[in-house]
């Protein structure tokens, strides 16, 4: 599914993204190219995040998501 119309990023990318090691918004959106025109997918990364990266902290311990809990 797309996840950012802008640059056409996908929720696949973004999760790769985030198992390649990005642990916060700013980190997927440098990875991927998502959320750096409009921000509407903003939202969407974060939730990305919330469910993938609470998956990859059962094996280690991950940053807080730039402030915001999940």
């Amino acid at each position: 599914m797309i996840v950012c119309h802008c640059k056409v990023v996908s929720d696949r990318e973004v999760v790769a993204a985030i198992q390649d090691g990005a642990r916060t918004v700013r980190q997927i959106c440098g990875a991927s190219g998502a959320g750096k025109d409009c921000g509407g997918c903003v939202f969407s990364l974060k939730r990305l995040l919330c469910e993938h990266g609470a998956v990859l902290s059962a094996v280690s311990p991950v940053p807080e998501a730039e402030g915001a809990a999940c």
